[in-house]
């Protein structure tokens, strides 16, 4: 009977959703102790730091699934905090909300440019910002979705859904239009794509650009691709086109 009821409570236990974490990270205690008790009111599970040597070293520990991260904190300011986290790999895509004082809008663009997801000025609603950390929560969580297949040329590699192109493997560092021409050429899997046809693929539709804007585009990935350029042909009086083929036979751009 005692292992009957341990085998139903570990069942509901493993049942039961997953409490979303919020790192606080404020140096005025009470203010601290009052985002804490109204978090955990809503449901959240909740950590509280006061520095930003604190901060980071609980994001390694034990990361949270979001961080609100005061502006003005001792040892590391949290712009500070917030590009270590973003520079990091591991922590990269951790949702942060900023809480400051500082209601310039120069403040705020600095706060955006290095990485916060929102930023809620001092003083604020508590009701506000609770939805704040809703919908921040609900934006960057996502269902695990099924295994994405790469799209492939020779040792190119795309992936249209993360917006990510490799070469031999390793990530390639473009521009988002240069992804777009890539991942056009890519795609159309050996086809000759027009100048015209790229500059709707790449730029969108509407978007008034000459056909040298795209040759300038062309070059530039070419250089990205390296050693492996050839593979993005120039065919004469038409278009590009990508394969695998590193040999040429058709003319290709310099």
């Amino acid at each position: 009977m005692g292992r009957h009821k341990l085998l139903v409570s570990n069942h509901l236990r493993d049942s039961m959703p997953h409490l979303k974490s919020v790192l606080v990270v404020e140096d005025e205690k009470d203010l601290a102790e009052l985002l804490a008790y109204n978090l955990r009111r809503e449901g959240y599970e909740v950590a509280v730091v006061h520095t930003g040597r604190q901060a980071l070293d609980a994001v390694a520990s034990n990361p949270p699934d979001l961080l609100l991260l005061d502006l003005m904190l001792p040892e590391l300011s949290g712009t500070e905090v917030a590009s270590r986290v973003r520079s990091n790999p591991a922590s990269a895509s951790l949702p942060i909300i900023m809480l400051t004082a500082k209601t310039g809008e120069v403040d705020q663009i600095v706060g955006l440019t290095v990485g916060a997801d929102d930023y809620v000025p001092k003083p604020f609603s508590m009701k506000v910002l609770m939805a704040r950390i809703d919908a921040v929560l609900r934006r960057t969580t996502r269902p695990a979705a099924p295994e994405i297949k790469l799209l492939a040329v020779g040792s190119v590699q795309v992936n249209p859904e993360t917006h990510e192109a490799f070469l031999d493997g390793d990530v390639m560092k473009l521009t988002l239009t240069e992804f777009r021409l890539l991942s056009s050429l890519v795609q159309a899997n050996g086809r000759v794509l027009s100048r015209a046809a790229l500059m709707n693929r790449a730029m969108g539709p509407g978007v008034t650009v000459t056909e040298r804007t795209i040759d300038v585009h062309v070059t530039s990935v070419r250089k990205k691709l390296g050693s492996k350029s050839a593979m993005l042909k120039t065919v004469r009086g038409v278009g590009y086109r990508m394969t695998a083929d590193l040999s040429g036979g058709e003319e290709v751009d310099s």
